[in-house]
């Protein structure tokens, strides 16, 4: 898929609900009824109910029934549909989240485009990131070659033109620790939840460099996880155990792109930066009240945000102990939080909201998108 070609690409985006991690019933219908063309399926997002940790194995479980479902459909091997469609698992639906998949297709559009930006998508794919390099410089720089891929694919030239870039990455485990150690190699953390941030952190700052949004020759390996004035206001980066190479889609408006949807976003500086995500959604024309009506509801496709508890302890001045409970992971509290607040405003719950956003937004805070239908 590449826009690059003369005729104008066109976007679709379908939300469909999932019973549990292994339900493609949804997605399999859209392509039996004649809906949705299984080789136009360039990108499939899904916030599965694991625990969005080291041992969520929701996320593999749905990645590994996806790409069988698409292997009969396309006519290919799994791994040849895994190679085709860049598919995205985000563990973790706490509070009132709802688990979904968001199937992303692309191809001729129905009509020229009429030179106003529409929704644009392009995917790539990093080389395998091998255990030493996960939280390195390598890591960052092989994210941002890959992003810049993604651009050129989606006709996205001018980075400002980008609105949310959303990556896969790997993360640590014991034995890959051990693989790098009998290679001669240290890693650069042996926790392995702490490897989950770490992977996170170097790929937003991958996507950082790559729509300039930070200067490569002040980046070090030693801002990775620390030095966190440096951040991306379109990143979102989700680690996980089922791959070991990275996965990119990036999204955004182009003029050579037709069709009625658009993305916006905006950056939330906090938890409950609740006018940020009226700012989303007025960035694609939809205004509201403090909760948006059922027709403006109507319009919106997808919605896509980061959650992170502030690691200064406070929100506003007032004491949170996120990152102080021994038995739930503070990301699971920051997704739970930001869920709540985003639903609030847009009045439903299958949302996209991925934890952990190390570089990605302001400390305590995230970038929210909004895929919606342009106003009438």
């Amino acid at each position: 898929m590449s826009g690059d070609i003369g005729s104008a690409q066109q976007c679709r985006v379908d939300l469909v609900a999932m019973d549990h991690p292994g339900d493609v019933a949804a997605i399999a219908r859209l392509f039996d009824r004649g809906e949705v063309d299984p080789a136009s399926v360039v990108a499939i997002l899904g916030k599965t109910e694991g625990n969005g940790c080291v041992n969520d194995f929701t996320r593999a479980y749905a990645v590994t029934v996806l790409k069988s479902m698409l292997a009969g459909h396309l006519g290919c091997t799994p791994a040849e549909a895994g190679d085709r469609v860049s598919l995205i698992m985000s563990g973790g639906t706490e509070g009132g989240i709802s688990p979904h998949f968001l199937v992303f297709s692309a191809g001729p559009a129905s009509c020229p485009s009429d030179g106003s930006p529409s929704l644009a998508i392009g995917t790539a794919f990093t080389r395998e990131i091998r255990p030493e390099e996960i939280g390195s410089l390598a890591q960052v720089e092989a994210t941002a070659a890959a992003v810049r891929e993604a651009m050129g694919k989606a006709s996205l030239s001018d980075p400002e033109a980008v609105h949310f870039v959303q990556v896969k990455c790997p993360l640590l485990t014991n034995a890959r620790v051990a693989d790098a150690q009998a290679r001669g190699f240290t890693v650069a953390t042996k926790d392995t939840y702490a490897s989950m941030g770490l992977s996170r952190g170097a790929s937003s700052l991958g996507i950082a460099l790559a729509l300039s949004e930070i200067d490569a020759e002040s980046l070090s390996e030693a801002d990775i996880c620390r030095n966190y004035a440096l951040w991306s206001g379109r990143a979102s980066a989700s680690a996980g155990i089922e791959l070991m190479r990275s996965e990119i889609v990036v999204m955004g408006n182009s003029p050579r792109w037709a069709g009625e949807m658009v993305i916006g976003h905006a950056v939330m500086r906090d938890a409950i930066d609740f006018l940020a995500v009226k700012s989303a959604l007025r960035s694609v024309g939809i205004e509201g009240g403090d909760q948006i009506s059922g027709v403006e509801r109507g319009r919106i496709h997808a919605v896509l945000a980061k959650a992170e508890a502030s690691r200064s302890g406070l929100i506003r001045g007032n004491r949170h102990i996120m990152s102080d409970d021994s038995d739930i992971n503070a990301t699971r509290h920051a997704r739970a939080m930001v869920g709540g607040v985003v639903a609030a405003a847009i009045g439903r719950t299958d949302l996209f909201v991925s934890g952990g956003a190390e570089h990605q937004g302001p400390d305590g805070g995230g970038p929210i998108a909004i895929i919606a239908t342009k106003r009438p």
